[in-house]
């Protein structure tokens, strides 16, 4: 069964387009990972907030991501990562055009 990964942290900055220049290489290599299905960006400049929702195969990729992602995020300097990790209600979110299917 598909699992939802929500995860946010606190984050200064760059957002936007900067951002997507300085993250193009690290959004590349997290196709590659395990289980991986999809991944929407997030970011608030106004809350100083950045993280994502990201979509795998199975509760397993999805505890693996995101312990790997806590610990490089932590090299990276931000010391308090967020993840919670959710059921998906497949019809509901057929109804209402989730990419689920």
């Amino acid at each position: 069964m598909v699992k939802l990964l929500q995860v946010d942290f606190d984050f200064t900055g760059p957002f936007g387009e900067e951002m997507a220049e300085k993250l193009a290489g690290l959004a590349e290599s997290i196709n590659s990972e395990p289980g991986f299905i999809w991944k929407i960006w997030t970011e608030s400049r106004k809350d100083q907030l950045a993280g994502g929702i990201y979509l795998f195969e199975d509760e397993e990729s999805a505890n693996a991501y995101f312990k790997m992602h806590s610990a490089r995020l932590k090299e990276m300097g931000i010391n308090e990562v967020r993840g919670q990790i959710f059921d998906v209600n497949i019809p509901l979110s057929t109804i209402t055009k989730g990419p689920v299917d």
